[in-house]
């Protein structure tokens, strides 16, 4: 998940430009801790650059915990949209599985690409993109056979019109300072009648603290209030940045972007699931909605 390496704005072929991860080797997971312990968490504005520059470090020290933490959750090859559980296999929200075979088909913040193995499996033909290079080496680690580029959401080195589909589970577009950049890139490389599904942090938890127990269940902050949540160390750099947009934010980003939005899923929280992911959790699933997910359409 997650955004600069431009790779080449406008490529006049399919072929994408592909950087290869080199071969995986384990990192040392005391390194992510001890930046996560020192860096101090505030709220202030951060723009394009300094949120990709941040994030793309961010997801290359972090990766690897992510992975072991989540890795079984979400599987090598399974299609999951959020951490409620929600399984592109019922949801069919890009279209039936069976409809997807020979479909060219980008994911937009791979992470480790699970999403496009399981979308391989169904026989289309996966591009997984993500900004940082050491989720990239996870997704070799696993293995697959498709395309991996590293580069920016904002900057898709693919030229016009190369794919049937894009999807993005959590990836780049809630860490980007104008998602409009990244919308109107996957609407320019889709073709006539292209989906774009996308799933992000509903809105409505900016409100609340990101606490699974009850201590998250009352609103601490103001929904309108649109300041970047920042992780930044000593010096002042941000090593994180999340961006928030309401509800209306996201759908005129849309439909401004030239998509036309055809369904809003907002996922329940399953009685099977008892996992807690950061702030999501049973109690508070049941509860307030914890993911959003746009299905958009270019015509």
């Amino acid at each position: 998940m997650s955004p600069p390496g431009r790779v080449g704005r406008k490529s006049t072929t399919r072929e994408p430009i592909i950087q290869e991860p080199e071969p995986f080797e384990p990192e040392d997971p005391r390194d992510a801790a001890r930046e996560q312990d020192e860096a101090e968490a505030i709220r202030r504005t951060a723009g394009v650059a300094e949120s990709a520059r941040a994030n793309r470090g961010w997801w290359d020290r972090n990766a690897d915990d992510y992975q072991r933490e989540h890795g079984t959750f979400l599987g090598d090859g399974r299609f999951v949209w959020c951490p409620e559980g929600l399984d592109e296999v019922e949801a069919e929200l890009l279209g039936p599985p069976e409809e997807l075979k020979g479909k060219d088909v980008l994911e937009v913040g791979a992470g480790a690409a699970q999403c496009s193995r399981w979308l391989a499996a169904q026989g289309a033909r996966p591009v997984a993109l993500d900004l940082s290079h050491r989720q990239l080496q996870h997704a070799l680690r696993i293995g697959g056979g498709f395309p991996l580029v590293c580069a920016d959401a904002g900057a898709l080195p693919f030229a016009d019109g190369s794919f049937d589909l894009a999807c993005s589970a959590y990836g780049a577009l809630p860490f980007v300072a104008d998602p409009r950049l990244v919308l109107r890139e996957v609407r320019r490389v889709l073709r006539p009648g292209g989906r774009f599904v996308f799933s992000v942090t509903h809105p409505v938890r900016w409100a609340f603290p990101d606490e699974p127990g009850p201590e998250g269940l009352s609103v601490s902050g103001s929904y309108f209030d649109r300041t970047p949540y920042v992780e930044q160390d000593e010096e002042g750099r941000a090593v994180y940045v999340e961006h928030h947009r309401t509800l209306g934010d996201r759908v005129r980003d849309v439909v401004s972007s030239g998509f036309r939005l055809v369904d809003l899923v907002e996922p329940e929280w399953p009685v099977w699931n008892t996992s807690e992911w950061g702030g999501w959790s049973p109690l508070r699933g049941g509860l307030i909605p914890g993911t959003a997910i746009f299905v958009c359409v270019r015509d």
